[in-house]
């Protein structure tokens, strides 16, 4: 029991240390949002004046006060709820991140076990037929793909998987049909959407599972190599055991162990780690929406958006620590 406290406690003074500089390194950067909308319009034709007049409209939403009763402002807006407005949005932050927080979650949260689950099993039977040609062709692609930008290997299957071949969309999140690209799917729980949810999803997918999947798969295999030289594998071998039971029960348990505290802790970095694949492929999650803050220096935005990432990521490497603790209570009693 003091082991969670003293990791509850963490949680907070970590979490409010990470508020606290986000929200002051997002006001250091260079660039006034107010003059980068009136360059922005400027460089869709219009005249100084007018880009003036038309931002007139937005400066409402911009900041006036000392950075310091910003600060006390976000703090109270947090307690309450209230993020602010978007300053080249008009629109509540809060309405924004419940626009954008559910297509992140979609995508990430299948891609990620998609790519944990094939690099899991891949990574066993590479560790069981080490030094094969197999395993060494697993290990050259995981090398490479892990090696790969994102965005790099999202513009090559844009190149050929929506342009040369024309399989998929290139961008958004639905609307279209596979087969009739003139199609306009609306919003609704019918057939047409899922399909057309999931179509436009194929690419940025298959993006993030290729891009992560070589990391898991490493790692498994590390992790299995690992436990095949224990002890208590060499006397169930040993003992006559079948080799079915000794690799799920002796050997992919025990191998699990370190991946499950680094699974928990990627679901966190979700909501971060796809600002780049998003912005490619135009798909509205919360980092396409931090894309566009951080060009237009949206201070309310970025701020809203890199708290709902704090948040993320110190829960999850809470959770992971909890559920290591459960899975090897050595750590638990250590700590105490």
């Amino acid at each position: 029991m003091n082991w969670i406290v003293k990791r509850t406690l963490v949680l907070f003074l970590t979490l409010a240390a990470t508020i606290s500089i986000n929200f002051f390194l997002i006001r250091l950067m260079p660039g006034n949002p107010v003059d980068i909308l009136i360059r922005d319009y400027m460089l869709m034709g219009y005249s100084y004046e007018e880009a003036v007049n038309a931002v007139a409209a937005i400066v409402p939403f911009v900041p006036d006060k000392p950075v310091h009763e910003q600060f006390i402002d976000y703090l109270k807006g947090i307690l309450r709820g209230d993020l602010g407005k978007s300053i080249t949005l008009a629109t509540p932050v809060t309405v924004i991140l419940g626009y954008g927080i559910p297509w992140t979650v979609f995508i990430v949260s299948i891609s990620l076990l998609t790519s944990f689950t094939l690099g899991v099993v891949l990574g066993i039977y590479a560790a069981y037929r080490r030094g094969g040609i197999l395993d060494k062709g697993l290990s050259m692609f995981a090398s490479v793909s892990g090696a790969l930008p994102a965005y790099v290997v999202g513009v090559l299957f844009v190149l050929a998987f929506a342009v040369q071949l024309d399989w998929f969309p290139a961008y958004g999140t639905f609307g279209t049909l596979p087969g009739n690209p003139s199609a306009h799917v609306e919003p609704g729980f019918t057939l047409d959407f899922i399909v057309s949810v999931f179509y436009h999803a194929a690419l940025p997918l298959l993006t993030y599972v290729t891009t992560t999947m070589g990391g898991w798969l490493l790692a498994m295999k590390s992790s299995t190599i690992s436990v095949l030289g224990e002890y208590y594998v060499t006397a169930a071998e040993a003992r006559g055991l079948p080799e079915r039971r000794i690799a799920l029960t002796y050997v992919g348990r025990n191998a699990l162990l370190p991946l499950f505290a680094r699974l928990a802790i990627s679901l966190g970095y979700m909501f971060g780690g796809v600002v780049f694949i998003e912005t490619i492929f135009s798909y509205r999650g919360i980092g396409s929406f931090l894309s566009h803050a951080i060009g237009v220096r949206d201070h309310t935005l970025m701020s809203g958006v890199f708290l709902v990432i704090s948040i993320a990521v110190v829960a999850s490497n809470f959770a992971a620590d909890l559920l290591y603790s459960r899975l090897d209570p050595r750590i638990r009693l250590a700590a105490d």
